[in-house]
């Protein structure tokens, strides 16, 4: 994966859009190519620029933000999109995730927190709020087994569903990274997901992870 990453930012508050603009512009590897101020806009200038990362406010006039993630999600299969909101309650948190948020973040987030999370989302990582990340592991709904899978895949999704990436799984596993992503290919299938983010949000409300 080669080139900058390609940023549209969507916020209704055009001082967050600005200040957001200006950290993200003095990224070596980054590139803000769009605004939109709420949720019909932020969907024209994702389809017609095609960012690489959406970083987008959850609430917004004109229209529902989660809706919005669902719609680009299935429009732009490559557009990886990064909430930045205030809103930690489960409702918000586990419909974005749900609708293809590639990552979750609060607005207290630290700068160098949000670059890198931009980031990861580019890479295809998931990227959450250590609150966020906290909440899903306490939500173990839907009980279910490990009954399909195998003792390492059991290992790699515990540290999947904890946010880790690939190379970190790898090192506390003692594994390489290509055996790593094999591993996280087939709990995707397994679980019936399209990618990290899903799976991790799925294990942990099904009780695959405590």
């Amino acid at each position: 994966m080669t080139g900058r990453i390609r940023v549209v930012i969507v916020d209704d508050h055009a001082v967050v859009r600005r200040g957001l603009r200006a950290f993200l512009e003095l990224q070596p590897d980054i590139e803000v190519v769009g605004e939109a101020v709420d949720s019909p806009s932020a969907e024209e200038v994702s389809i017609r620029v095609r960012p690489d990362v959406l970083l987008m406010d959850l609430v917004m006039p004109g229209g529902d933000g989660i809706a919005t993630i669902r719609r680009l999600h299935a429009a732009l299969s490559e557009l990886a999109i990064l909430v930045l909101t205030s809103y930690l309650d489960d409702v918000h948190v586990f419909a974005a995730l749900e609708a293809g948020a590639a990552g979750y973040l609060l607005k207290d987030v630290q700068p160098d927190e949000l670059v890198r999370a931009i980031r990861q989302v580019r890479l295809g990582e998931p990227a959450l709020h250590p609150k966020v990340a906290a909440r899903l592991v306490q939500h173990t709904a839907q009980p279910s087994s490990f009954a399909d899978f195998t003792p390492r895949e059991r290992d790699v999704l515990r540290l999947l569903a904890e946010g880790f990436a690939n190379k970190e799984i790898a090192r506390r596993l003692s594994l390489s990274e290509k055996t790593v992503k094999t591993h996280v290919s087939n709990i995707l299938q397994k679980l019936g997901v399209a990618d990290r983010t899903q799976a991790a949000l799925l294990a942990v409300r099904r009780g695959l992870v405590q």
